[in-house]
């Protein structure tokens, strides 16, 4: 195992065991996350309707979100224009909720300054995603931080939007 992979797996470990270096909300504040927010920038959202980030997107739009791709890769996903970066896209369209991150855990920590520097009210860092530097630059900037979790999931789990 090199020397990443077990600082991968301690991330991770870190997380299962609540042994993590700043707050993560619990279920009620998830819960309370989810029914308030209005706007989400999914980074890392894709047009391929086979990546899971393009079915929450849908599932996210389809409960009446207000959705913004984020991949500079696209130029629109289910019918809603993409943006390259999360600080154009925040310039064009407004403030966001909530920056949903469908990205490797190494490049967290960039979404991260990008979320606090464009204004984002909340970090969520979708399954599989863990990032510590991520949640501390949010966290250091009063953002809570969703961490492994998925959207659309603990969405359905809360019973939808109120």
């Amino acid at each position: 195992m090199t020397a990443e992979e077990r600082r991968r797996a301690a991330e991770i470990l870190d997380l299962q065991e609540g042994r993590g270096r700043v707050p993560l909300l619990d279920d009620a504040g998830i819960a309370g996350l989810l029914r308030s927010a209005r706007r989400i920038a999914v980074v890392g959202a894709s047009g391929d309707p086979r990546r899971p980030s393009h079915e929450v997107m849908a599932t996210l739009l389809a409960a009446g979100y207000d959705c913004v791709p984020i991949n500079p890769n696209e130029a629109e996903i289910l019918g809603v224009p993409a943006y390259p970066t999360l600080r154009e896209a925040s310039a064009a369209t407004g403030r966001f909720d909530i920056v949903d991150v469908f990205r490797r855990s190494e490049a967290c920590p960039d979404v991260a300054r990008e979320a606090v520097a464009a204004g984002a009210a909340a970090l969520w860092l979708q399954l599989g995603v863990v990032s510590w530097e991520a949640a501390r630059i949010a966290d250091e900037a009063g953002l809570p931080i969703v961490m492994d979790r998925c959207t659309a999931i603990e969405l359905r789990r809360i019973g939808g939007r109120a």
